[in-house]
């Protein structure tokens, strides 16, 4: 598949510039776009209710009292130690305040302390499994995924070996402890969950 602009073809996606056409695909369609393992992960607009999430989960984190010199962010990529053409961009990252400063727009994944990714309607079982290792290689100390299809959640710690080697299930309604620094307790008793998706006309 090429993408053109224009009569000015633009370069298919291959090793050492999938980054530039993801980039690309992003401007044009307004689509989410990682690379996670090598491979084009495109996400579409985020749900009002996956909003919510994102927005409860961020002022939970702002409000607890962060630890001086780390905030957190929404709309940051991180990038995989040692292959800058990797990136996931998730939901929320907390990261040094310096990042506000920074002119890339990839952060270093060694520089987050926790990323949090709240789970699409239309995602699979794969996708989530292969995005919780790619947070592992990229030693990540703390992954919280939310699941408000099934309202649950799972809390990622421990990275080694290519993936996280503690996993903490819980449900919404019970409180989850972010391990240190962080050290906050976040309540999920309040997190939208999905209906049924909306049919189309």
């Amino acid at each position: 598949m090429s993408v053109s602009s224009g009569d000015r073809p633009e370069p298919r996606p291959r090793p050492g510039n999938l980054r530039e056409f993801g980039e690309k695909i992003e401007n044009m369609t307004g689509l989410r776009v990682q690379i996670v393992g090598g491979r084009l992960v495109m996400s579409p607009t985020p749900r009002g209710k996956h909003a919510g999430v994102v927005k409860r989960l961020r002022r939970q984190l702002e409000e607890s009292g962060l630890p001086p010199g780390l905030d957190v962010y929404e709309v940051s990529s991180i990038a995989l130690p040692e292959d800058l053409d990797d990136y996931a961009t998730p939901d929320l990252v907390v990261l040094p305040t310096d990042w506000e400063e920074d002119d890339d727009w990839l952060a270093d994944s060694r520089d987050a302390v926790l990323a949090v990714e709240v789970i699409s309607q239309s995602e699979k079982s794969r996708e989530i499994r292969d995005k919780a290792d790619w947070y592992a290689v990229a030693l990540v100390p703390a992954l919280l995924v939310v699941d408000p299809r099934k309202s649950v959640w799972a809390l990622h710690t421990r990275p080694g070996n290519g993936s996280y080697q503690q996993v903490l299930p819980g449900k919404f309604g019970e409180s989850v402890r972010l391990p240190g620094p962080l050290d906050v307790e976040v309540d999920t008793g309040d997190f939208p969950v999905y209906g049924s998706p909306p049919e189309r006309g």
